[in-house]
């Protein structure tokens, strides 16, 4: 008895300092001792610490493509599988996550909205028009057929070929139009539940002239009351317009006539043909100039580098150094491949080459329009955000699990092909927020504290500054000294004139997912002499492996069982930290630093299907590859002489 009274007696004392010598309690006496400066390191907290997985675009049986594949779920649907619920697909599967996402964005084509339902209704007004008639055939026979009938439809959109009754009965102020926006925000907000789901207003604005990628995807922080004040805008002319400009100047048409606030993010800028990211003309007829970079910033502060259409960090052609820069490429052409891809097109495709080309502006412009958070995401139009490869639904209804959708090529025509095996399982954004809520998510998306995976729910710390040291890592809480020391993903370094500074990375395994390969910090910069230059060092790793000469790495190795659709965490590590400071930095360059985590080696979904299916693999897929994340760059500018 008397040690659990000393016991609790010293307890009592650590709790209230001063107070045993009559004094005040003194909570600067914790400045010290404690980050969060009071004895409970989590009151007071001011920092976001919990990371929140969403999906910031996923399309249901109300866009014109995915009704036409034969999808015949709507919003509701695609909330509840977001949620954790079991539902059934469009083709009778059931079907659930194997965790329920945190926050999602539904972005249904804003282009003919209502048209997919009308088609599927078998509507006089569709049945009347040959090629309404002729799409509905291919809905009806479904498969293959409903997905050639949609690709179609596809290339008569991006080629400004749609039947002009058609455009006039499903665009912006149209009776079936404005009827399909008002139930999507209807679904959101039944869906929304603050402090457990986030369900986000959005919509993806569908610019894709002559097959050359250009969407963007907006997603609202408000809610209904903001949203049915106005209707989205559509791309096909003469009801609207391609041109970026058409939806920024609507983005601030809405901010000042509701209060509300809004954000747009492009994505796959890989079949873009080169004009996702311009540095002097776009593809318009415009010049990239003040007020298209400034806008272009102001608009867009987040870009989705992976998804299911294929990853957008690098390509060989650019990164000829990275070894890891050949991961699931799309560069066969536009997105309707009525265009083949040349090389120099490539660098206005490509993530990173977007974050160095936003360094070349900066200096002729004083802003930069490339400075975006990254984040992934589905893009699946089956209604269902399945980024697991286990548990992988395709892009379409008509590729849905099966023995033969990986014989469907996802786009084909006379000039090549993309098959349907290349689809990726992708992907998921990690953000960073104080709690789950539209305002929270949507504000770290802003500020840029987020990072995509392709699938995997890696937890990543990142933070930048002059004042890290190795007795940083010993704590198991150091989001606390990240804070306090540096900056975090997204943010800017702000300015020092020699030192070079340093990073803290942290990186922790997927709890059900595979072991940790290594970290790598990827660096842009832009040397004085106007070339721009990028750098892969490998930072942490597991194993007792060492860097040659040249900084690489031997390979981690590989447990995956290609028979049994498995593999084995015997390899790699758990989790890997470190401070790194950069031995080639120099002052007077512009510079952005982002973190990317490899995992080991594991099987993709067409491993899987052969498991489940019996299936012969097509020659020439990936059988295996590593899951990887990406955060959000960190930046460091140069003090102005």
């Amino acid at each position: 008895m008397k040690q659990m009274i000393t016991l609790l007696l010293s307890t009592s004392f650590l709790a209230s300092p001063g107070l045993a010598d009559g004094g005040s309690a003194d909570p600067k006496k914790f400045d010290t001792l404690y980050p969060g400066k009071t004895f409970s390191p989590y009151a007071k907290r001011s920092f976001p610490s919990n990371v929140y997985w969403g999906d910031t675009h996923l399309h249901t049986g109300m866009s014109l493509d995915a009704g036409l594949f034969g999808n015949t779920l709507g919003p509701e649907d695609a909330w509840k599988l977001a949620k954790g619920e079991e539902i059934t697909s469009s083709t009778g599967l059931p079907v659930k996550l194997g965790r329920p996402l945190d926050w999602m964005v539904l972005t249904d084509h804003t282009d003919l909205m209502g048209f997919a339902i009308d088609l599927q209704a078998g509507a006089p007004n569709v049945l009347a028009n040959e090629k309404g008639a002729e799409w509905y055939a291919g809905f009806v026979a479904g498969g293959a057929a409903a997905g050639e009938a949609a690709v179609d439809l596809i290339t008569n959109f991006t080629q400004g070929t749609l039947p002009e009754e058609f455009l006039e009965s499903y665009s912006t102020g149209a009776q079936a139009y404005d009827g399909v926006w008002e139930r999507i925000i209807d679904a959101a907000e039944d869906a929304n539940e603050p402090g457990h789901f986030s369900a986000f207003i959005g919509f993806e604005w569908t610019s894709v002239p002559k097959g050359f990628n250009l969407h963007r995807n907006v997603m609202l922080r408000d809610g209904a009351t903001n949203a049915l004040q106005v209707s989205p805008p559509v791309t096909a002319p003469p009801y609207g317009d391609t041109d970026p400009f058409h939806l920024w100047k609507w983005l601030e048409n809405y901010e000042e006539r509701t209060g509300g606030t809004a954000m747009a993010f492009a994505h796959n800028g890989n079949l873009s043909n080169g004009w996702m990211f311009p540095i002097e003309d776009t593809y318009h007829g415009g010049k990239v100039d003040e007020e298209y970079v400034r806008l272009r910033a102001r608009w867009e502060p987040h870009y989705e580098i992976t998804q299911i259409k294929g990853d957008g960090e690098a390509h060989p052609y650019l990164s000829p150094d990275d070894e890891f820069a050949d991961y699931e490429n799309w560069d066969v052409g536009n997105l309707d491949i009525t265009e083949l891809k040349t090389e120099d097109m490539l660098a206005g495709e490509y993530g990173r080459e977007a974050l160095k080309r936003g360094l070349l502006l900066e200096e002729k412009f004083g802003i930069n329009p490339y400075k975006f958070g990254l984040g992934g995401a589905t893009d699946s139009h089956t209604a269902l955000a399945t980024a697991e490869e286990e548990n992988f639904f395709g892009k379409s209804t008509s590729v849905e699990p099966s023995d033969s959708r990986m014989t469907h090529p996802f786009v084909k025509s006379e000039l090549g092909v993309i098959e349907g095996y290349q689809l990726l399982a992708a992907g998921y954004t990690g953000v960073w927020a104080k709690e789950n809520t539209r305002r929270a998510i949507f504000d770290a998306m802003a500020r840029k504290e987020t990072y995509a995976t392709t699938g995997p729910r890696m937890t990543v710390r990142f933070f930048g500054g002059w004042q890290f040291s190795e007795d940083d890592l010993r704590t198991r809480t150091p989001a606390f000294v990240g804070y306090e020391k540096g900056v975090p993903m997204g943010g800017d370094m702000g300015q020092q004139t020699s030192e070079a500074p340093n990073f803290m990375i942290l990186a922790v395994r997927d709890p059900i997912g595979a072991n940790l390969d290594r970290v790598q910090v990827v660096k842009g910069w832009l040397a004085a002499d106007g070339s721009l230059n990028e750098k892969v060092y490998n930072v942490a790793w597991s194993g007792d492996r060492e860097q040659d000469a040249s900084g690489k790495l031997p390979a981690v190795g590989n447990t995956v069982d290609l028979e049994a659709a498995s593999w084995a965490n015997t390899i790699g590590a758990s989790e890997l930290a470190t401070i790194w400071t950069d031995p080639d930095f120099d002052p007077a360059e512009r510079a952005f630093y982002y973190v990317r985590v490899l995992e080991i080696p594991t099987p993709r979904w067409v491993v899987y299907d052969k498991v489940r299916f019996g299936v012969n693999i097509p020659e020439g897929s990936e059988l295996i590859g590593q899951e990887r994340a990406y955060t959000s760059p960190i930046w460091y500018t140069p003090q102005e002489n």
